[in-house]
């Protein structure tokens, strides 16, 4: 029996379909959720989340950090930001991540809020010049 997966971004809906496993980028490490998994809401980081039909990967995409949740019956991704494998360059990682690490740079070190959203941009920038490198090369 198949997942119902459904990704949700901060303007739209972007897919609802059943898959037979998906996997997600969890702050914890990558998670596979699989018809009837226990119940969880899990931190997303930046990554790849991967959708399977049987033992194939049939989609792949980009995540910049959100949420899931994760029901027996149904996958949930709340995220920050979605792109597809063609919208991804490694010129726009570089970028935000010069970008990420001079707003941390500048963060006041007694700002803990501040210096851990900063923190999460470098993250989310380098897990997309990872991902790019990933798809290039098919690991």
């Amino acid at each position: 029996m198949p997942v119902n997966l459904e990704i949700v971004s901060p303007e739209k809906l972007l897919l609802s379909r059943p898959v037979d496993m998906v996997v997600i980028p969890a702050s914890e490490g990558d998670m596979g959720v699989l018809e009837g998994h226990a119940p969880a809401i899990v931190m997303l980081r930046g990554g790849i989340i991967a959708l399977y039909e049987g033992d194939t990967i049939t989609d792949q995409m980009y995540v910049a950090g959100g949420f899931a949740e994760v029901t027996p019956e149904r996958c949930t991704i709340l995220a920050n930001e979605v792109l597809a494998p063609a919208d991804l360059s490694r010129e726009e990682g570089e970028r935000r991540l010069s970008v990420a690490e001079e707003a941390l740079a500048q963060v006041d070190g007694n700002d803990v809020v501040a210096e851990e959203l900063a923190l999460e941009r470098v993250q989310s920038a380098r897990a997309l010049i990872e991902a790019v490198d990933a798809l290039l090369t098919g690991r």
